[in-house]
């Protein structure tokens, strides 16, 4: 039966990590089920797109990043010196660019096909152009000019960081919309071309407008929404806590951070899945599965096809959003760098390829099973060639390539269980229903 087949996979998936657990550390096991748990939420998400509505998503890696600029414009304290230099400058830039492509559109449509129509667009959008940028440029050069060594930007609003999780979402929800409306009418394989070559521009933005992000340069320290480890080693009742069970103070401390973590992690991926089956299973799924499996016919039924995507297209993204700002959280620093297309899209795709696309429980078990692979390859193929070549000299040509080679293992690891999965399990670990 399916359910215990969920049983039995979900159980080994706890041993794996209890095993880590006693023959690493506990430190580094709750480490992994951290990141574990974002990455299934992530996988859920990619999931609602591709497993109910047939959707390729490529461009994971910019939803994900626009989550993490949630985290650092709601939890970073406002910079008063970047706001006076040109903040408000920046925002009438924006302002004054809104509203160009909002009299373009009214332009567009409220006057009759023709030269004059195109004209006047000319004339509105290049005007608004010029003029943003006469404002925006000299704003922005003057906020990176405030201490550049340490702020740079005009920080954020300074709210507790947990409320970056929803807001993380609806900013990928918003530029989903905007993707989507420009992309959804494409064929599967242009639309993976389209989301991946987006999210690329969403990520270079970020990683230049230093005024917003500081770029490159990072943004580190970012408000917790868990205590502090020097924190917990001087209250008086983790001490007591500790010593009852015998404890080390310092390095339980560690510990007792990544499973308050993991606590706000799984109660949103619990909350995500429970929302998720629900809406599988109810008549708007069983419509999404219908146009998955066969476009034309549901289209022919009078459902509204495109709506239908970009529907499933913003749920999908916004979750990723939300996982993005928690995976921000728990780094506790923004890296714009660190969004690249390995992480945030090949690992992903194969965490819901290997669990099971149309399966939230398998979208699940396949982001745990996936990123505790990528984890643990480096450690246990360091181990396995140094077992190999334990018999040889250590000058050997051999010895020393194998043993430098230890640092790949992790590609041909994931490599060798999309494989196996897709030899002996073509549908998944815990196939669609």
């Amino acid at each position: 039966m399916s359910w215990m087949r969920n049983v039995i996979c979900f159980s080994i998936m706890i041993l794996m990590i209890v095993g880590v657990g006693y023959f690493q550390s506990w430190n580094v096991a709750w480490g992994i089920i951290n990141l574990c748990l974002i990455s299934a939420i992530m996988a859920l998400g990619v999931n609602i797109q591709w497993g109910y509505a047939g959707l390729l998503n490529v461009g994971i890696m910019g939803f994900a990043a626009l989550g993490g600029v949630a985290a650092l414009l709601i939890s970073v304290e406002p910079v008063p010196e970047a706001w006076a230099a040109g903040g408000w400058g920046t925002v009438l830039s924006l302002l004054i660019g809104a509203v160009t492509v909002v009299a373009a559109i009214f332009i567009y449509k409220g006057l009759p096909k023709g030269f004059l129509r195109t004209l006047i667009m000319l004339v509105v959008c290049i005007g608004g152009f010029l003029l943003m940028r006469s404002i925006f440029d000299p704003a922005t050069e003057a906020i990176e000019k405030v201490n550049p060594a340490s702020t740079g930007y005009l920080g954020g609003l300074g709210l507790p960081i947990i409320l970056a999780w929803p807001v993380g979402g609806l900013l990928a929800a918003g530029a989903a919309w905007i993707v989507g409306k420009i992309t959804l009418g494409l064929r599967s394989d242009y639309l993976a071309i389209a989301t991946l070559g987006i999210s690329e521009i969403i990520v270079a933005l970020i990683k230049h407008e230093d005024w917003l992000t500081r770029g490159v340069k990072n943004v580190s320290g970012l408000p917790r929404p868990v205590p502090y480890e020097i924190d917990l080693q001087q209250a008086s009742w983790f001490i007591e806590m500790t010593a009852k069970y015998g404890l080390d103070t310092t390095s339980f401390s560690s510990i007792f951070v990544k499973i308050c973590y993991a606590a706000l992690f799984a109660v949103v991926l619990l909350i995500l899945i429970w929302f998720s089956e629900k809406a599988l299973k109810s008549p708007w799924g069983r419509m999404m599965r219908a146009i998955r499996d066969n476009e034309v016919s549901a289209n022919a039924m009078g459902k509204d096809v495109k709506a239908r995507h970009l529907q499933v297209f913003i749920l999908g993204s916004a979750i990723v959003g939300i996982a993005g700002a928690m995976l921000t959280t728990l780094d506790g620093q923004m890296t714009p760098v660190a969004y690249n297309p390995l992480r945030f899209t090949f690992v992903i795709w194969v965490m819901v390829i290997v669990g099971g696309s149309g399966n939230n429980w398998g979208a699940v078990l396949g982001g745990f099973l996936v990123w505790f692979c990528w984890v643990e390859a480096e450690p246990l193929g360091q181990w396995l060639m140094t077992a190999l070549t334990s018999g040889m000299a250590d000058d050997s040509g051999i010895k020393i390539h194998l043993l430098e080679s230890a640092a790949h293992m992790r590609l041909m690891t994931m490599g060798i269980i999309l494989l196996l999965v897709m030899r002996f399990s073509p549908r998944g670990i815990l196939p669609e229903k």
